[in-house]
């Protein structure tokens, strides 16, 4: 099975800060996460020189793609980026990681999630998305979609109706299975009406967490995914160290939490994402694909940031190889 992510372009940079200044400097509130202007994203460019620094290819969508890539799935991303450098080292990053990009690329600079580390551990992010949201729906073709098996596509591009719209419409006339991760439980309630037309219209794979699902059905976990099943053909809530519950045609499996101490939970929802997709692709039962997602989700938290770190890749195969039949 290949799919192809749809989702905003971001380039992941983590930053550990000599001190706070930063933060004073561009009027971000220590531990929060806010959505940042240009002028904002220049002062902490600026202030990047001197700090040490990781920088991957992400936003919600290319995350699950990476890992598809790495568990050997024929993995594409659409996403817009600017004409900066920046831009350029994520559509070559997408190709290192042997996910094929389709990229549409705007004049500017590039969207980036921006995690500033204070001294005593505590993260703050500001998210610039640049051009990445303005997708159009002739970004993505037939052409595009016709090679893949499934779109997976991430809730943050409600704000852009008209794309998701059309990407879904476009994937149904040709046969393609639709997965549709919520992202976020504010655009859960902010897009609350159109989610009750897409989902039961177009979805196919339905992914939340617990506060989506509660905040989209009213209910707990339990009763959530019971009723997220009825709309889409299979549905999955995730509930960190509660473990992720899967529903399918009446059957609800629940799988326990994987890994250790979170160090980091950035891209967990992620990770589980590809693991369960990779189960379904290989015929997977519901509960295998939800114990590949565990598992992967477990990996991912006990790193910082959001990719599994190459070194732990092969003994991952060994355990996925021991849950698939």
């Amino acid at each position: 099975m290949s799919i192809l992510g749809l989702g905003n372009a971001l380039v992941d940079i983590l930053l550990k800060l000599d001190g706070d200044e930063t933060l004073s400097q561009t009027g971000m509130a220590k531990g929060a996460m806010e959505m940042i202007d240009e002028r904002q994203m220049r002062l902490i460019q600026h202030a990047q020189a001197h700090l040490e620094r990781s920088q991957a290819p992400g936003g919600s969508a290319c995350n699950t793609m990476r890992t598809l890539a790495r568990l050997g799935v024929d993995a594409g991303f659409a996403g817009k980026i600017g004409s900066d450098a920046m831009g350029a080292y994520y559509e070559e990053a997408l190709r290192s990681a042997q996910v094929t990009p389709y990229i549409v690329k705007a004049e500017g600079i590039s969207g980036c999630c921006t995690v500033l580390i204070s001294p005593d551990g505590e993260r703050t992010m500001g998210t610039f998305l640049g051009p990445a949201p303005t997708l159009t729906p002739d970004d993505i073709t037939e052409e595009m979609l016709r090679p893949y098996d499934y779109i997976y596509i991430e809730g943050y591009l409600l704000v852009n109706e008209a794309l998701v719209r059309s990407a879904m419409e476009k994937a149904k006339q040709l046969g393609l299975k639709i997965a549709l991760d919520l992202s976020n439980f504010n655009i859960v309630n902010a897009f609350r009406h159109l989610l009750d037309e897409l989902i039961p219209g177009y979805v196919d794979l339905l992914f939340s967490n617990e506060s989506e699902a509660e905040a989209f059905t009213g209910l707990k976990p339990a009763e959530a995914v019971r009723a997220l099943s009825a709309m889409a053909e299979t549905a999955v809530v995730t509930m960190g160290k509660e473990g992720a519950l899967a529903a399918k045609g009446g059957d609800i499996i629940q799988v326990a939490a994987e890994g250790g101490e979170p160090v980091d939970t950035t891209g967990a929802g992620d990770s589980f994402a590809a693991g369960f997709l990779f189960g379904q692709s290989r015929g997977a039962t519901l509960e295998q694909s939800a114990r590949i997602g565990a598992l992967l989700a477990g990996e991912v938290i006990g790193v910082t940031g959001a990719q599994i770190p190459d070194d732990r890749w092969r003994q991952i195969k060994l355990k996925v190889s021991g849950i698939l039949p």
